[in-house]
Parts: structure tokens; C-alpha cells; sequence
């Protein structure tokens, strides 16, 4: 094994990311016949797996902060989010806590879509960028997809994977904006 394939960037977990934050790029893009109950059935086998991949992310400090990049650009983002949102009806806006801005005591109403399309952006942004042949390039994907799990994408996995759980197990909802609540 050359020092090359030792870099951190190779590492399994890695890899493991990727793999996860391709499969739920691809899924996303093909929502053409998927309905509410089998999106959530399927957010609530990967969501965690991105959760937990994330939080196995190594962190690397990156030599060429310029060769970071994105990709998804907002109208692709606005398709996203809109086809979810399509999906999802009524259920789309749910109830979570921010605390950060909030404080733990304080609800905000959210969408479901809003967090999925932005789950989105930043898993494609990574896969897109981490498969750019640079070890410049694979640094800076790891070490944005890090940065944004601690402060951005993470949080919202978490958020969500409540949210479908009551959902798909139709349970009384209490999350959700449209249960009366």
C-alpha cells in the first residue's frame, strides 16, 4: 500500500459515506413513482446510515481550501424540494426544536421537503466533488461533508428521521403541522 492510499480521504469510512450519500443522491433523483409511504419507508433505512457515516467522518485538515466547489445549483434544488413537497401533502410541515436559535424549550414548524432537498445538495456537492481526480479536491469534499454534519446537514437527518418515523408507523403524528396540534 503506497502513502497515497493511506490518506485519510481513502479511508473505509469514507468510502462507506459515499456510498450511502450516492444511494440516497440517486433516490432522490427518481421520484417519479414514488409515493409518500414508500419514501418514507425508505428515508427510514437510510437516514440513519447517513447519520452514522457522518459521524464517522474523519477529520482532515485541507491543504487547498480553493479547490472546494459546489454543485447543485438552487433550480435543481427547487425541483427537488417541490417534488417532495408534492409528496409529502399535507404532511410536509412538521413540528422540531432548533436549539441553537430556539433553545430547547421552543418548537418551530419545518418542511420535510426543505430538509431533504438540503440533505440533497450537500450529499450530491460531496459525491460530486470527492469523485474529481484530486487529492485536493477529495480533502475538501470530506472535510465540507464534516463541517456540514456537525452544523447543517446533520442536524437535519436527525430532525427528520423522527418525523417519518411517526409518519409511515401512522401513529397519532404529533409532529406534524396538520395533526391539530
Amino acid at each position: 500500500m503506497d502513502n497515497h492510499s493511506k490518506h485519510p480521504v481513502f479511508h473505509r469510512n469514507v468510502v462507506e459515506m459515499l456510498a450511502v450519500a450516492f444511494e440516497y443522491c440517486r433516490f432522490m433523483e427518481k421520484l417519479e413513482n414514488v409515493d409518500k409511504l414508500a419514501l418514507a419507508s425508505y428515508l427510514l433505512k437510510v437516514l440513519p446510515l447517513l447519520y452514522v457515516k457522518g459521524e464517522l467522518l474523519p477529520e482532515i485538515e485541507v491543504e487547498y481550501p480553493e479547490a472546494n466547489e459546489r454543485f447543485v445549483i438552487e433550480e435543481e434544488w427547487e425541483g427537488l424540494f417541490n417534488h417532495i413537497r408534492i409528496i409529502l401533502g399535507t404532511d410536509d410541515i412538521y413540528f422540531t426544536f432548533d436549539p441553537p436559535a430556539y433553545g430547547w424549550g421552543e418548537s418551530l414548524k419545518t418542511s420535510l421537503a426543505e430538509h431533504l432537498a438540503d440533505i440533497y445538495q450537500d450529499m450530491k456537492d460531496f459525491v460530486v466533488l470527492y469523485q474529481k481526480n484530486s487529492l485536493a479536491a477529495k480533502e475538501n469534499a470530506v472535510a465540507e461533508c464534516r463541517h456540514l454534519f456537525l452544523n447543517h446537514w446533520g442536524p437535519r437527518v436527525a430532525s427528520s428521521l423522527l418525523a417519518f418515523h411517526y409518519l409511515y408507523h401512522d401513529g397519532d403524528k404529533p409532529y406534524f403541522a396538520n395533526s391539530g396540534q
